[in-house]
């Protein structure tokens, strides 16, 4: 039984587990196109009432139970199931992980995530060549946008609740037969703080047609990620059915961050040396993480540019592309010089890096990338998502309907027809689309802690004598 306690222990857990689809509900309101991101009551705080929020930001007549459509979740359902299709017909590569602490022995994979993306992008592209921005696809996530997200939350608590209560099948003496193990942090026996962190490792289940399914790393890349692609794209062409053309600022994001998508699929097997595949339990932290915050949190640039377009111009594009493309080499030859120094030693380009010989047999590096700071790459991940964000600039809108009087240069005048504003919104928009930003180098930083203190625990006093070499943790001469 384990009792050390992450993320705050059972009181943070619990709070995560029901303050966090609370946060996107709260974004999908308070951001919108009825009346501003953010809403005007919310520029006047104390003005505000329930009357006025629940007008400003379309609050359905059925209330909370309006966010929820069988149909939609239907359609949801549907979607993950062909996503599950195309991963058992696709031609797959055959992967091992890592070994299993407890077995000595590693899972095998099947990935094909990246062609699976393919196929479906390629339907929709072929839809959408056919239909234009009206293609059913698009139209239908952007009217039920709320209800898709009620729908995917509804499936990460359902999915967090079997894998709990499958958790407790495992067989814990180990060796096991059918390799099933508990994390190393998910056993402390509290009910929420299991659910929330997840107890079995690596569950998998074996489904009619479909044969055995990695639960975990399924989530981790096929329907979420390719869900966020699909997202960004129906925004886009939301975008072009309201003003008749398509931003350089919704096409740059999209673009960048379906390559951030693609690139990762890509290269689908590199997941399973990360610590959510190696060390955590699959429970809600990850199925929530996966099949809801990712696609709708990190989409919200998109959804607000469909509303409030920003043309950003070659010189702005170029600034914001090589932001991107330097975060991306850092994290990249960071991560290939790391990759290199442990299965080719001898190769020239890293044959002259300084290093500390463990007691366990291993080499810490400590020059090149990883000579500046324990986690370089993560600097460069960040890197990489700062631009999802850049080209929204001091966002915010109003969105004033028609007959709305406005001030001009000849007095006032009343509105023939809406017109989108940024006015008394301008900077606090930046509430919503930075948003994502601040959270991603919060997740790091927290990372980089739970795997320092795995290494400490793991290297003893060889730890401690890298922590003094390596000074920084992520950032040279800031963090």
């Amino acid at each position: 039984m384990v009792d050390h306690y992450e993320f705050g222990g059972p009181l943070g857990a619990a709070a995560i587990t029901f303050g966090l689809p609370v946060l996107l509900y709260f974004f999908a309101f308070s951001c919108n196109d009825i009346s501003g991101c953010p809403v005007p009551s919310l520029l006047s705080p104390r003005t505000i009432t329930w009357d006025t929020w629940a007008a400003e930001t379309g609050w359905p007549d059925g209330g909370i139970w309006d966010l929820f459509d069988w149909k939609v979740i239907g359609i949801v359902l549907a979607y993950y199931i062909f996503s599950l299709l195309l991963w058992r017909v696709l031609p797959a590569q055959q992967v091992h992980g890592t070994k299993l602490v407890h077995h000595g022995r590693p899972l095998q994979y099947r990935m094909n995530a990246f062609w699976t993306s393919v196929v479906l992008l390629s339907i929709c592209a072929a839809g959408t060549y056919f239909h234009g921005p009206n293609f059913p696809v698009w139209t239908y996530i952007t009217d039920h946008y709320v209800q898709i997200l009620t729908a995917n939350v509804l499936i990460s608590y359902t999915l967090s609740a079997y894998l709990y209560i499958h958790s407790f099948s495992v067989d814990t003496n180990y060796p096991n037969g059918n390799l099933r193990e508990l994390a190393a942090g998910g056993n402390t026996g509290n009910f929420i703080y299991a659910f929330y962190i997840g107890r079995e490792l690596n569950p998998r289940v074996t489904l009619p047609l479909f044969g055995e399914v990695d639960i975990k790393t399924w989530c981790e890349v096929y329907p979420g990620l390719t869900g966020w692609i699909l997202l960004d794209l129906a925004f886009i062409a939301k975008q072009y059915r309201s003003y008749g053309y398509v931003s350089d600022s919704i096409v740059f994001i999209a673009f960048f961050q379906a390559f951030y998508v693609l690139n990762g699929q890509y290269n689908e097997p590199g997941i399973l040396t990360m610590i959510d595949i190696t060390t955590d339990g699959m429970g809600f932290m990850l199925s929530f993480g996966d099949l809801v915050w990712v696609p709708f949190l990190y989409s919200t640039q998109c959804r607000y540019l469909s509303v409030y377009p920003l043309q950003l111009g070659w010189v702005n594009i170029a600034a914001v592309s090589a932001v991107f493309a330097l975060g991306l080499y850092i994290f990249r030859a960071a991560n290939n010089q790391k990759h290199v120094f442990r299965t080719q030693p001898n190769d020239p380009s890293v044959a002259g890096l300084s290093y500390i010989q463990t007691k366990r047999g291993t080499r810490l590096l400590t020059a090149g990338w990883w000579g500046m700071s324990r986690h370089i790459n993560y600097f460069g991940d960040w890197m990489q998502a700062l631009p999802f964000s850049l080209p929204t600039g001091l966002a915010g809108y109003m969105v004033l309907p028609a007959g709305s009087i406005v001030a001009a240069s000849h007095g006032f005048q009343m509105l023939d027809g809406r017109e989108v504003i940024q006015g008394e919104a301008r900077g606090w928009g930046m509430i919503f689309t930075y948003f994502y930003v601040l959270y991603f180098a919060i997740l790091l930083m927290h990372r980089e802690r739970r795997d320092d203190a795995m290494c400490a625990a793991k290297y003893g006093d060889d730890w401690e004598k890298y922590r003094r070499t390596v000074r920084w943790r992520i950032l040279p001469w800031i963090y």
